[in-house]
């Protein structure tokens, strides 16, 4: 009876190892599919509403993410909301650059602090100095420009665009978490 039990244990702990190979390459293939290939690079000139160059937008692929690179003059010093919308139009006063990239089913709430949220174009606010000028990265998971990868592709059929705008982001109410009016933008595309 002993020696049924001592077999049943030592089949079962030869199966165990195998399971868990299963399942570890089943998460790497999952993980796999969820990254994005490394290297793609944008840029963008950042205007503002009197359609002046006052800066410029960089975008670099990275595996998991994307890395946006934002620097600016000319802005109010202080705390400003910025946000990756839906179309790569930049005519003042930026209405024309459509809302945020949010193309979930269901669309996410504005605001990386909302429970129910974020929608894929929130980012952190960035800060303009005494000087008004702006020098910032930002990352973010739910936006890409390669092909393939997680998050919104931003070269899409009509592109997309930064916008920067007047105040900061409270980053929780609707629909843009009181950031104001739209006081810069970069048109993105891929051509």
């Amino acid at each position: 009876m002993r020696l049924i039990r001592l077999a049943a244990g030592l089949t079962v702990a030869s199966i165990l190892p195998l399971a868990g190979a299963c399942a570890s390459d089943a998460t790497t293939t999952q993980t796999m599919a969820d990254r994005a290939e490394v290297g793609a690079t944008g840029q963008a000139v950042l205007i503002n509403a009197q359609g002046a160059q006052i800066g410029r937008v960089d975008l670099r692929q990275g595996a998991t993410g994307l890395l946006i690179k934002v620097e600016a003059s000319g802005l109010t010093p202080g705390w400003h909301g910025i946000h990756i919308h839906a179309t790569a139009a930049c005519e003042a006063p930026f209405t024309s650059s459509g809302a945020h990239i949010n193309h979930g089913q269901p669309a996410a709430p504005h605001g990386l602090l909302n429970t129910n949220g974020p929608d894929d174009g929130d980012l952190p606010n960035v800060f303009a100095g005494a000087d008004g000028k702006v020098n910032a990265e930002l990352f973010t998971t739910r936006a890409r420009i390669s092909a393939q990868g997680p998050g919104q592709w931003l070269w899409d059929q009509d592109g997309s665009a930064v916008i920067i705008h007047a105040n900061p982001d409270d980053h929780a109410s609707q629909p843009i978490g009181g950031a104001g009016d739209r006081v810069a933008c970069a048109a993105l595309n891929g051509s």
